[in-house]
């Protein structure tokens, strides 16, 4: 990765963050991905971003279609955010969020964990 690479949309995940941080406070630890992921988007459109939520991207495989994901949420179709509510991210997580920004073409990406205390999340720029 190239070093101005590194900072790619960083305003935008700044305030992706902190609208996570909003949403944590709010509503504590321990609840289900789906809540948070819920409440993640509304608080993002409420800060007047554009958020779209389980976008399919198709999986090819030797030219063929081998399948589909959906991305939690894709903000501003520049970052895609992986919503978890995990007692710790493994590599398994950092692997799925790489996938999804291969397959999505998309380069930056937020990996967030909302089931301690305190919310976790990590970044990712490919």
């Amino acid at each position: 990765m190239d070093t101005d690479a590194k900072g790619l949309h960083e305003d935008l995940t700044q305030d992706i963050i902190g609208a996570a941080f909003d949403v944590h406070n709010a509503l504590g630890c321990g609840l289900l991905e789906k809540v948070y992921e819920n409440a993640l988007a509304w608080e993002l459109a409420l800060r007047k971003r554009v958020v779209t939520a389980q976008k399919e991207f198709k999986v090819s495989y030797k030219g063929k279609e081998a399948g589909v994901y959906y991305a939690d949420l894709v903000v501003e179709n520049k970052v895609v955010v992986e919503v978890k509510s995990v007692s710790d991210l493994g590599d398994v997580h950092r692997a799925q969020i790489l996938n999804y920004l291969r397959i999505s073409g998309i380069r930056v990406g937020l990996l967030l964990n909302f089931a301690r205390p305190k919310l976790k999340f990590e970044r990712f720029v490919v």
